[in-house]
């Protein structure tokens, strides 16, 4: 039998799927984060071996499992120098007499790619839409019918993510201080955010984010913050949410403009964090891109990108 590996590796977590030629899901395993840009290459190395052998654990008590192809959805890759350095990674995990399984890939049956084209083979069946990703960052990448891929934003918390958790968060603390020096309007954010953080006084927010250091996903974390504030009808969250949406109105309108039509059939499917909010942002953002462009369709993912490698590996075996 042949199988299949998908691979979805991450800042915080490494999933893996074990697929038949059937695309049948017959195995998941999961490990620890594997950006090789943040953790180097031995670490991402061991998670992706780890989420490999999780995977195919229950498999082989029955059956020689042989991999015939294999996809790697890696965060931050994209350029010729990363691929390179992932397909020194693949090289190496043949090498590995510790897995327990036998390799047969050919060059032409190794993909490796970012996360985001995993994410729109995942969420949407097919390698043609957009991903609208926001989670504690954010990006938007789409791929047309010819193979053409656009990517926008993804730059980081501190040169973009607009629409991101992160933004979010700091959007809502500003707010928050600004009411509270009678700069702005009032909002129930200052008593929101005390009340999350246990402050007796909103002033010791310089102490929470300053002096315990807190890091980009801990300030990311406070974003269901301003949703909450937002779905309990305070005006200000309501602006910042919109703000937000806006963002990723306008970035998703981007990538249309440069790979599809404003007429074109297709879907956008969103993930992360963001859109399971309260204040029913994903429906805000719908309508606002269907109202620019009626035939888009907005969708929660269908598979998880891990799958999405699986799909995008088993492709190479049918060409």
């Amino acid at each position: 039998m042949s199988y299949i590996l998908g691979i979805d590796g991450g800042g915080s977590k490494t999933v893996c799927v074990l697929m038949d030629d059937s695309c049948q899901l017959l195995g998941r395993g999961e490990a620890g984060p594997s950006n090789y840009q943040t953790i180097g290459i031995e670490a991402t190395l061991q998670s992706i071996q780890s989420a490999i052998h999780n995977a195919v654990e229950a498999e082989i008590i029955t059956n020689s499992v042989n991999i015939d192809a294999i996809c790697l959805g890696l965060a931050g890759v994209g350029r010729a120098a990363d691929i390179r350095v992932v397909k020194r990674l693949v090289q190496e995990l043949q090498n590995n007499k510790s897995l327990p399984i036998n390799w047969a890939l050919q060059p032409e049956n190794i993909v490796i790619c970012n996360d985001a084209l995993i994410a729109i083979v995942g969420g949407i069946g097919q390698p043609v839409g957009i991903v609208v990703a926001a989670g504690t960052g954010s990006i938007v990448f789409g791929r047309n019918h010819q193979g053409d891929t656009k990517r926008v934003g993804g730059w980081g918390y501190i040169l973009g993510d607009e629409g991101s958790a992160y933004k979010i968060a700091i959007a809502g603390m500003n707010a928050a201080l600004k009411s509270y020096d009678g700069r702005e309007m009032s909002t129930s954010l200052v008593g929101a955010f005390k009340q999350h953080l246990g402050l007796e006084n909103i002033e010791y927010l310089i102490e929470v984010i300053y002096r315990r250091e807190w890091g980009v996903k801990q300030i990311a974390a406070l974003a269901p913050v301003v949703d909450f504030a937002a779905a309990s009808g305070d005006i200000v969250a309501n602006i910042i949410i919109d703000d937000a949406v806006k963002e990723l109105v306008k970035a998703t309108s981007t990538v249309i403009h440069a790979i599809f039509s404003d007429d074109s059939v297709l879907e956008v499917v969103t993930t992360g964090s963001v859109w399971r909010g309260r204040c029913k942002i994903h429906e805000r953002f719908a309508a606002s891109l269907v109202k620019r462009f009626p035939n888009v369709k907005v969708i929660f993912p269908r598979y998880e990108p891990a799958y999405g490698a699986g799909l995008l590996a088993l492709q190479t075996t049918q060409n």
